[in-house]
């Protein structure tokens, strides 16, 4: 018996389960060699699968579905209810203030697009290079768009050190904001927010916190980091149907320029001025996202339903689990930012030296039915802090995933090392993929089978 055997033996007596059932726990799909398998989903932190809550939540109130906030009609006043209510909910599962405000947005990305837009002219943000694009790219464009607006700061080798220079950064000149990561899409790590946010608040700036992938696999509040705004994406809380949202300090929210010009932000509007609303509605023209708005309600629900710290049990457990199973395999590499960094989320990268990480990508979905990422992980300035501007692998964990999952992963990359794929792969249009793959797409309709479309399930090369 190898040493990953024996290791994966004495863990099988201590299995770790889901802790919500998942849309598609059990979705089988199909491997190479003919046989069916259930799909091992390590992919959480790109998007999550739907809870069955969130699935039975829209089922029920899709019947009930019509326009908001104008409609004299029974479901229109219904749907009203229905959004409104969904916003609270949001704001209550982050612990909001009494006098914040919650946005309903796209995504992560959307929200601190629009936060970029109302931070007052002609005042500096201080951004880390650890960033995921979506809290970096904002702040580059309104710097681009402003003048020199915006900072970036390169993170050192601790958090300590890393919090020293933010410190001292934050002496040095006068910052409107302060915006970080709340767990890294890359690494699971994250500078401790609380005191992020006394450093950034002894010198008088606000905070933004990136909470992507922290809310999901921790939870956060505002009241208690004294933190003043936080986003985060229902598409990676368990909720689909593409809405987001941006919690925080109302002032910068009712004054700054609208995000979207159109119906719906607006009080008065005339051929020689306009009268635009306060957040929220400031912020939320054209017809908003109801039934998206509803799920990640639910999807809130249901986690802030748990019992205290099983989300966080429930992740570490198989955080361990992958990170003993990696160190464990000769010829694999564990990316990490700090090494002093405190409870990082159920989020692992890592390398295989020699072997390019879209090709074992591909050999684990297509011999092992199992989904990683791989790729720079819309983080190319911390991939290259790494030392992986090449790409890298990335197994997320959630609340559908079960210690099989892990178990598996480690099993087949100790095969991959040991014995190669069993099939032949290709890069076609700058993806891996297997050559002359037949797989049928589980027969969704317009589908033929994964040859067809390999490039386009892949995306643009290095990136996502």
């Amino acid at each position: 018996m190898t040493v990953i055997a024996e290791r994966l033996s004495c863990a099988s007596v201590d299995e770790v389960g889901a802790l919500l059932p998942v849309v598609g726990g059990t979705t089988t799909v199909p491997l190479v060699d003919g046989t069916q398998r259930v799909y091992a989903n390590l992919d959480y932190a790109a998007s999550a699968p739907a809870l069955e809550a969130v699935a039975a939540r829209v089922t029920e109130v899709l019947p009930l579905y019509a326009s908001v906030h104008r409609g004299a009609g029974y479901l229109s006043q219904v749907s009203t209810a229905l959004y409104e209510s969904a916003r609270q909910t949001v704001a209550r599962f982050v612990d909001a203030r009494p006098d914040d405000v919650a946005i309903i947005t796209r995504n992560t990305t959307d929200s601190l697009n629009l936060l970029a837009g109302v931070v007052p002219e002609g005042g500096r943000v201080l951004v880390l290079d650890v960033e995921h694009h979506a809290n970096l790219l904002p702040w580059v464009q309104s710097s681009e768009r402003h003048g020199n607006r915006t900072t970036i700061l390169p993170i050192k080798s601790t958090v300590a050190a890393t919090l020293d220079a933010l410190r001292s950064e934050l002496a040095r000149q006068p910052y409107a904001l302060v915006t970080i990561t709340g767990a890294s899409n890359v690494t699971g790590e994250a500078l401790p927010i609380d005191e992020v946010v006394a450093l950034a608040h002894a010198e008088g700036a606000r905070v933004a916190v990136d909470g992507a992938q922290l809310v999901p696999h921790r939870g956060f509040s505002l009241a208690a980091t004294s933190a003043d705004y936080i986003a985060f994406s229902g598409h990676k809380t368990y909720a689909p149907f593409g809405a987001g949202v941006l919690v925080g300090r109302r002032d910068w929210l009712d004054t700054g320029t609208p995000y979207l010009a159109g119906g719906g932000a607006v009080r008065d509007v005339r051929a020689d001025r306009t009268v635009w609303q306060p957040a929220p509605a400031r912020h939320e023209a054209g017809s908003p996202n109801v039934i998206g708005a509803i799920a990640l309600a639910e999807a809130c629900d249901q986690l802030a339903s748990l019992p205290a710290g099983a989300l966080a049990a429930h992740e570490e457990a198989l955080r361990e689990r992958l990170v003993s199973g990696l160190s464990g395999i000769d010829g694999v590499e564990i990316a990490r930012i700090w090494p002093d960094s405190q409870a990082p989320v159920g989020v692992l990268t890592f390398t295989v030296p020699d072997h390019d990480p879209g090709l074992v990508a591909a050999y684990l979905a297509a011999e092992h039915g199992i989904g990683v990422r791989d790729g720079r992980f819309c983080a190319h300035p911390l991939l290259a802090h790494l030392g992986a501007s090449n790409g890298a692998i990335r197994a997320s964990v959630g609340v559908g995933t079960t210690s099989e999952a892990v178990d598996r992963l480690i099993v087949a990359l100790t095969q991959y090392l040991s014995t190669g794929p069993a099939v032949r792969y290709e890069v076609v249009d700058g993806c891996w993929a297997v050559v002359e793959d037949t797989r049928p797409l589980l027969a969704v309709h317009g589908l033929d089978h994964l040859a067809a479309t390999a490039a386009a399930a892949c995306g643009p090369a290095l990136d996502d």
